[in-house]
């Protein structure tokens, strides 16, 4: 019997450290072909390319899709989607997967969802079933109608999915696969390279010797005129903590201009000594770099899933994680510096917290592979096939 196709499409940076789990017990199943398919922003350079990321962990890419648009806003997001269900369409047609693994709630990942129901591809969908605000939890809600199979997070996720109608025998509790890589961290923890070194960046190269902030923060696609303002009072508030921040950059999403802009103007305006700025890292050195940190900084669900496994204090800023279940080493401030700062403060007098199994305990890649090798797939093939 040849081993079934299962096609997994990561569209951006943070997609990539999610699925990584998956995408390695997939490899390695004898009754699995892996077709790894990277698209989108994942492709760009300027907010993180993941080839290199890629090649390294012994993936080889099964197709490329470009599909973004220039622009930032929520015409380019719109346009970027109708690009990628034509696209996703030719390569699906190409590859002739059995399967189709989509993963959380980008724009992006409508386009796979969409393209593949149309074909009459069972869709795979990964982290369905949560709240987070904005667009991206309707994104969200739409892959799960669009799904035949529902890889959940969390007991909350699975019973969201079932209410939503889904059928209970199609929904699986395996935790989320970036629990996976946090656990890999969490065994070995130490911080054995050097950032700067490493990846280089910009921005004077702070002593981390006594401790330091990681900061990601993301525009909100429904807030995104406010993206500047946002950023803004982030960077005061790190700027007065005093301490060493190594700081990420966004996403694509509407707004990423306005936070880029607010980044580069206050880095030339001000001259923080004590910031860093990095466009992206590996999964591994990311996830290194934050369980070493005495707090993060930000709006990413980083915050919300491995820092909670790993019990690091997190500072949770404005509405994008609205919703999302969460631990107790989270702490939510709207986008006001003094506000911001204060939480940070009060994250570092608390310390680390107690580590947190909310999002899962390590073993979602492997659990997702057995369930994609001998789950019943009920969708006819087009007689094309």
């Amino acid at each position: 019997m040849n081993p079934r196709k299962i096609s997994v499409v990561v569209t951006a940076r943070p997609s990539y450290s999610r699925i990584r789990s998956v995408l390695q017990a997939i490899q390695a199943h004898p009754a699995l072909e892996l077709q790894l398919i990277v698209s989108a922003s994942a492709l760009l350079d300027r907010y993180g390319s993941i080839l290199d990321y890629v090649a390294a962990d012994g993936f080889e890419v099964a197709a490329r899709v470009y599909m973004v648009l220039e622009g930032e806003n929520l015409t380019a997001m719109a346009k970027t989607t109708g690009l990628g269900l034509v696209e996703l369409s030719t390569v699906f047609d190409n590859l002739r997967p059995d399967v189709v693994v989509s993963v959380a709630d980008r724009y992006e990942t409508l386009a796979t969802a969409v393209a593949a129901a149309y074909m009459n591809l069972p869709v795979a969908h990964v982290q369905g079933g949560e709240v987070t605000g904005s667009i991206d939890e309707k994104v969200r809600h739409a892959v799960t109608k669009l799904a035949n199979l529902h890889f959940v997070s969390t007991h909350g996720a699975a019973e969201r999915v079932i209410k939503m109608g889904e059928d209970p025998a199609s929904v699986f509790m395996t935790g989320c696969p970036s629990i996976d890589l946090a656990a890999e961290v969490a065994a070995r923890p130490a911080l054995d390279f050097d950032p700067f070194q490493k990846y280089g960046g910009v921005g004077r190269q702070v002593d981390l010797s006594g401790g330091y902030l990681v900061v990601m923060q993301h525009p909100v696609t429904t807030e995104y005129a406010q993206a500047r303002h946002n950023i803004t009072e982030t960077l005061h508030a790190v700027q007065q903590s005093g301490l060493p921040a190594l700081w990420f950059w966004p996403n694509v999403d509407a707004g990423s201009d306005e936070t880029s802009g607010g980044i580069r103007a206050f880095r030339e305006n001000q001259q923080p000594p004590n910031m860093h700025f990095f466009k992206s890292m590996s999964p591994v050195d990311f996830l290194r770099l934050i369980v070493n940190s005495r707090a993060l900084v930000g709006n990413s669900s980083v915050g919300i899933r491995e820092s909670s496994y790993l019990g690091v204090p997190v500072v949770n800023i404005g509405s994008r994680q609205q919703g999302r279940e969460r631990s107790q080493n989270v702490l939510d401030v709207s986008h006001d510096r003094a506000a911001i700062l204060a939480a940070i403060q009060q994250q570092l007098s608390h310390g680390p917290h107690a580590p947190d199994h909310l999002y899962g305990d390590g073993q979602a890649g492997p659990r997702i592979a057995e369930y994609l090798a001998h789950l019943p797939l009920h969708i006819e093939k087009r007689l094309a096939y």
